[in-house]
């Protein structure tokens, strides 16, 4: 893409969940999103990842509204997603998608799949009469790779490739826009995941399709993704074009996370970087940079400033001070 066309554009995102309390007790919240800001281009697959509970999934279902922000702004298509009222943010849920990592979870398992697929269209009163919804389920069937016998079959006769089939189904049934992946091949076979990540790569050719691709796995994220958001305790701590973040990582975190991805050459042997100390509670997040308790670069000012994204070079943005003081 020569010229970018900022599809969804996130600015000073903040989420954060309030912890029960005792009497007279300070309230406290679990930071899980912490001042994230990024741009989302059409036709792209962006990759959000970093280690399990850096705010990731939060942040996901943020973008789709299914829950509310604490502060900050979405806007998608120069509408404001926070500040919509039921109507719009039901005619929002048509544009914006999202798939689960569990499939099984998401799938109604008292309905057939032709029925769950259907739901949709349904609730949003598309396609008129049930026999034309039925054609349109059938189609979308054909597109994911269902044979259409499967039709009349509940949930639970699938396998976790199929299932995540169904899901995705639902969510393109729709037409939407944007769809948030949330980890959508960790729970299934290796075999089986490249076969997902190929479908949804084609349905992006196809159907002009924009993804958020959440995962912790590097080497998914990839192969699929065209550029990367590595996430640490709430905020984003690099972005860049993929190709870029992974031949030239400057993030001490990113290099860490790196260099835990095994190499498929047995005669490659490369250094592996270990973290020192524990993840900081997202309830007491550190002062100045999060990561600094476990930074091997670690400043004197490290823990007194907290570093904003900088644009250390075009479209490569870092959150480190070690790069503009």
């Amino acid at each position: 893409m020569n010229e970018k066309e900022a599809i969804l554009e996130v600015k000073s995102l903040h989420k954060f969940f309030p912890v029960p309390k005792k009497p007279f007790e300070e309230k406290k919240y679990v930071k899980a999103v912490n001042d994230v800001s990024f741009a989302l281009y059409k036709n792209e697959t962006l990759g959000i990842v970093g280690e399990s509970g850096c705010g990731k999934s939060t942040m996901g279902r943020c973008l789709t509204n299914l829950i509310p922000v604490t502060a900050g702004t979405i806007c998608y298509e120069d509408r404001d997603i926070t500040k919509m009222n039921r109507r719009e943010k039901k005619a929002h849920t048509r544009e914006i998608q999202m798939i689960f990592q569990d499939p099984y979870s998401s799938l109604n398992p008292r309905m057939t799949v032709g029925k769950i697929i259907e739901e949709p269209l349904v609730i949003h009163k598309i396609g008129g009469s049930s026999e034309n919804r039925m054609q349109m389920v059938l189609d979308m069937m054909d597109k994911v790779g269902l044979r259409r016998d499967m039709y009349y079959r509940y949930p639970h006769e699938f396998s976790g490739g199929q299932r995540q089939r169904i899901g995705l189904a639902s969510a393109l049934i729709l037409k939407p826009k944007i769809i948030i992946c949330d980890e959508p091949v960790s729970a299934l076979d290796v075999s089986i995941q490249s076969q997902v990540l190929n479908l949804l790569n084609s349905i992006k050719q196809n159907m002009d399709m924009t993804y958020v691709f959440i995962s912790h796995n590097m080497s998914v994220v990839r192969y699929i993704c065209d550029r990367v958001a590595v996430m640490y305790l709430g905020r984003i701590v690099e972005l860049a074009d993929t190709d870029e973040l992974y031949r030239n990582p400057l993030h001490p975190y990113t290099k860490a996370l790196l260099s835990a991805v095994p190499e498929a050459n047995p005669h490659i042997r490369k250094e592996r970087i270990l973290l020192k100390g524990e993840i900081p509670s997202p309830m007491n997040p550190p002062e100045g940079c999060v990561f600094h308790n476990r930074c091997l670069e670690m400043r004197e000012d490290c823990s007194t400033e907290c570093p904003k994204l900088y644009e250390v070079k075009p479209g490569h943005f870092v959150s480190c001070l070690c790069f503009y003081k």
